[in-house]
């Protein structure tokens, strides 16, 4: 009886080995880790067509491409706006951002969008065990009052205040002041001997005050020569020391060569280099990583690609054969190629779900001569299939390169025509992580994980897309765009030159288009489909109420 007993437990013992040994091993496609590591990598300005993987020929994009030969390409995946302030609240906080007034394209002296109780993806994640970063871009507002926030002090609120462990920021944008990083609550770099940090935006929005100030009958530019705050030179004044010139918006502040939007003075020590951004962002998103592999971590690598002003490092300058805006691009590709490789050198891939998409569709020439009109050399930002672009309502400025990648998890080489929106994300990767969403949390996020998985074709039912034009509505093949005022000065930041994103603008009348047999949205039928028109009208009028959830 002994005997039998000693060989049981033995076998037994066999058993409890082999478990052991396959919890070692890599997961089954069939399974999902728990936990993944999660990388969302945040392109600005870039678009369907700007990635060799949608069919660019000129500007190529292997690291890009890499992943989507390993994961999943969407077709009709989308940002919440064609501007890139509203699309990074959507992803945040898993809300269209045309619910919130005020959240449009933001100065640095704003406030910040997201309340600080707010359901965010980073503090949802947080709550589940992850480590949460951002880095780069933020432009969703800092500090609680407009137009109060002292640089030179504790900035907040900010980012670690809605869900974020730690936080390396651009403040707004690379043509906007202030010209420096914001790491975690202060300005990264800032001496105490420099002079203060003074940060001051025209009275009057953007683009006004460029009409207001310019080209019309009686204006005097010599009044808008002295700056705002200091005495710094600005493109107005002193043109000659600019790399390339700019219009009256961006005429601000000079630095490193390039006049900004708005006025700064001091903080001399803190001042960026426009040149090393790209490998200051990579440097910092690496450590996180390598610091925080043996746990879950969430890293939102949000890069200013290829937002102008553009500066990319001069290893990637004449680079594209599209002058320098594909030249960036071509920046963006690498900084992919390096996450990926320190994911492999630290033996993680395998455990992190990579995301990359852009914030809202692409734009040549946006208030920088910097030669992008005239080196285009005939590629189009949108490929052949869509047109529009950013700030407007076609499909080009919203329809996005979407790629998700993740080892095992993900079969490589998909296509996917699911209907997919950034604003889903929020629930999406909770449901991936195992972290709960509040029950009360009144969200438009939509748990898409089968479709971001490729498990699945089904996406969501339509998709809310906001832009300087008012709103549009995609429900399977029909498009509808609500009648209204158009952005008369979007459409000029296009039309200019002879470049592929030169496009018809909308009047105040409401679109209709048939996206399967009109992709390039060209034919207008709500007059031949009334019928259409007013359910696709209710419909959006009825989600502008209430989330479809």
């Amino acid at each position: 009886m002994t005997i039998y007993i000693k060989y049981f437990l033995s076998y037994l013992l066999l058993l409890s080995i082999l478990a052991i040994e396959g919890c070692g091993t890599s997961p089954q496609a069939d399974q999902v880790t728990d936990k993944p590591n999660i990388i969302i990598i945040y392109a600005d300005d870039v678009g369907y067509g700007d990635i060799s993987a949608y069919g660019s020929e000129l500007i190529q994009t292997p690291h890009i491409d890499q992943l989507a030969e390993e994961g999943i390409k969407f077709t009709d995946a989308y940002a919440t706006s064609a501007m890139c302030t509203p699309s990074r609240y959507s992803l945040l906080t898993g809300i269209y951002a045309f619910r919130l007034p005020g959240a449009g394209i933001l100065s640095a002296e704003e406030p910040m969008l997201i309340e600080s109780e707010s359901v965010t993806l980073p503090g949802v994640l947080r709550k589940a065990g992850y480590r949460t970063s951002i880095v780069g871009k933020w432009h969703l507002g800092l500090g609680d009052r407009y137009g109060e926030l002292d640089w030179n002090a504790e900035i907040k609120p900010g980012p670690l205040e809605v869900g974020f462990d730690e936080s390396f920021l651009m403040p707004v944008t690379n043509d906007r002041v202030p010209t420096v990083y914001v790491s975690g609550h202060h300005v990264y770099g800032l001496n105490p001997d420099d002079d203060p940090i003074l940060v001051r935006y025209p009275e009057e929005g953007h683009h006004e005050y460029q009409e207001e100030q310019f080209g019309k009958e009686g204006a005097n530019p010599s009044t808008i020569y002295e700056p705002l705050v200091g005495n710094l030179p600005t493109g107005l004044s002193h043109p000659e020391l600019l790399r390339y010139p700019a219009d009256v918006q961006h005429s601000g502040t000079i630095v490193n060569g390039v006049s900004r939007i708005g006025h700064m003075a001091g903080g001399q020590s803190a001042l960026w280099d426009d040149e090393e951004m790209a490998f200051e962002f990579t440097e910092r998103s690496q450590r996180f990583i390598r610091e925080n592999q043996k746990n879950p971590f969430f890293l939102f690598l949000s890069m200013h690609q290829n937002h102008v002003a553009r500066q990319p490092h001069p290893q990637f300058l004449n680079t594209s054969g599209v002058g320098l805006r594909g030249d960036t691009v071509h920046e963006l590709d690498w900084v992919v190629g390096q996450i990926v490789k320190t994911l492999d050198e630290l033996n993680i891939r395998e455990e992190t779900l990579i995301i990359f998409t852009s914030d809202n569709g692409p734009v040549i020439y946006d208030g920088y001569e910097d030669g992008a009109l005239e080196d285009h050399n005939g590629h189009d930002p949108n490929g052949v299939n869509i047109r529009g672009g950013k700030y407007i309502a076609y499909e080009g400025g919203t329809r996005m390169p979407t790629i998700a990648a993740w080892p095992n998890q993900i079969e490589a080489g998909q296509v996917s025509e699911a209907i997919i929106s950034q604003v889903d994300f929020l629930a999406t990767m909770a449901s991936l992580a195992g972290a709960d969403v509040p029950d009360n949390a009144d969200l438009d996020s939509q748990d898409l994980s089968s479709a971001l998985l490729g498990k699945s074709d089904k996406g969501r039912d339509n998709v809310i897309q906001q832009s300087s034009d008012g709103l549009a509505i995609r429900q399977g093949p029909w498009k509808y765009i609500e009648p209204g005022e158009r952005s008369e000065w979007g459409y000029n930041r296009h039309n200019l030159g002879n470049t592929p994103l030169n496009i018809e603008p909308l009047t105040s009348q409401a679109y209709l288009f048939n996206l399967e047999e009109d992709s390039q949205e060209t034919v207008n039928l709500a007059e031949k489909h009334p019928e259409i028109v007013r359910e696709m009208d209710e419909l959006l009028n009825q989600l502008r109420e209430h989330p479809d959830n």
